[in-house]
């Protein structure tokens, strides 16, 4: 890529303050829509390990953003045809690679969104910088895609591994669990996350005694769960960095060898409600992690998760609610841009401070694309606490945006 996208100036993020809340037609930018439609591309995991944390339900949400576009602008709208269409990535970064091509140049697509598993997410990065498409990361945790590997076409929008070490890694050092013993799913996101959980600990006291890669996706982990047992010294927790399905193996073979009885407590470094669901809120009870977002945060991501509920018949994750931010900003940016060519909707995007229900004092970075908002350190409730079925989360510290996420990466370059 040879030019860098102009920097938006402080008047075009003020101009696109709560740009949920915008109103009328374009600000200018120009353009028309290209071949008259814009494409909404939700490349994700529709049946794997994945797929309950993003999966259909993020298809469904993509979908509400669109419906709710609509409803909002009628026959103002810049986007009159909408259309949302889906792929399969296998959590495979060369299916993720050949789907994403296939969505940008054959199904023109405007955007693509989600994209679960941090290989799949790097790879659909590389093809959206070719394509000079726009792509927004809500699904994979790795930090490449806001430092080394970033683009001007990618935005990373909901969480990453800084976030996600620097509040559970510090809180539960803090807390006591001074040596830790991690696993970590051999590929770009659990080694990502063993880095940033290596500097949380070690930046909180504490030291990471040992650790091991474990195969990805993966059923048995008695290997590393035995060793944890036979250590000397004895680690005081296991840090796992495992998610989706492979997290609910490690949990349940944690109970099954006896850890906790052992004295190893569990530290869990990335978990969705629809983990809590898979395992068993009665056996994490008391678990501390962050979240980027939680369906039971306040009136107003209620109400949204409410609307989520009647449409798929479950509570939202963070990734499907980030999908719904995502899409809906993009689609005002279009709307303030006047056309879906994705330079002139970067300049709307690019510096934007924002609110909706998921993201709270959000700013979408223009030196990186990382979508910097508030998160959370949460605690997994005792059932018998919660309000309905689905209420796993409450909330211990809200982390504001300034320290939830690391400073922009001098390894990322937009030119």
């Amino acid at each position: 890529m040879k030019r860098r996208f102009a920097s938006t100036l402080a008047a075009v993020a003020a101009g696109t303050l709560l740009a949920g809340c915008g109103g009328g037609g374009p600000s200018g930018g120009g353009g028309k829509i290209s071949d008259d439609k814009v494409v909404l591309g939700v490349l994700t995991d529709l049946s794997d390990i994945y797929a309950d944390l993003a999966g259909p339900n993020s298809v469904a949400a993509v979908e509400m953003a669109v419906d709710d576009y609509k409803k909002k602008y009628g026959d103002k709208a810049v986007a009159e045809d909408i259309e949302v269409i889906k792929a399969d990535h296998q959590n495979k970064p060369e299916v993720a690679n050949t789907q994403a091509k296939e969505m940008y140049e054959r199904k023109k697509a405007d955007a693509l969104f989600d994209v679960p598993t941090s290989s799949a997410a790097l790879a659909v990065q590389t093809v959206a910088g070719q394509a000079k498409k726009l792509y927004f990361n809500t699904g994979a945790a790795t930090t490449e895609l806001a430092g080394k590997t970033c683009n001007p076409y990618t935005y990373e929008w909901a969480y990453d591994a800084y976030m996600l070490a620097h509040g559970t890694g510090s809180a539960v050092t803090t807390q006591g669990s001074k040596n830790w013993y991690t696993i970590y799913p051999d590929y770009a996101f659990g080694q990502d996350m063993q880095k940033k959980f290596s500097a949380a600990v070690s930046g909180a006291g504490g030291k990471i005694t040992a650790s091991d890669p474990t195969p990805f996706p993966n059923d048995n982990y008695s290997t590393f769960l035995l060793k944890a047992k036979g250590m000397n010294p004895k680690p005081d927790v296991l840090g796992a960095l495992q998610a989706g399905g492979d997290l609910a193996n490690v949990v349940k073979q944690y109970e099954q060898f006896k850890l906790k009885d052992a004295g190893i407590g569990l530290a869990i470094g990335l978990l969705f409600d629809s983990d809590i669901k898979a395992i068993g809120a009665d056996k994490l009870a008391g678990t501390t992690f962050t979240a980027a977002w939680f369906w039971n945060l306040d009136d107003e991501s209620r109400a949204w998760a409410d609307r989520f509920k009647e449409k798929t018949g479950v509570r939202p994750t963070f990734v499907q609610a980030a999908d719904y931010s995502a899409a809906t900003q993009y689609l005002e940016a279009v709307q303030k841009a006047g056309t879906d060519k994705a330079e002139e909707v970067s300049k709307e995007l690019d510096g934007m401070t924002f609110n909706d229900f998921f993201a709270r004092n959000a700013t979408v970075r223009a030196q990186d694309h990382r979508v910097a908002h508030d998160a959370y350190l949460v605690r997994v409730k005792d059932p018998a606490t919660a309000s309905e079925t689905e209420d796993y989360t409450e909330l211990v510290e809200t982390i504001p945006a300034a320290e939830a996420f690391d400073k922009p990466s001098p390894a990322c370059s937009m030119g």
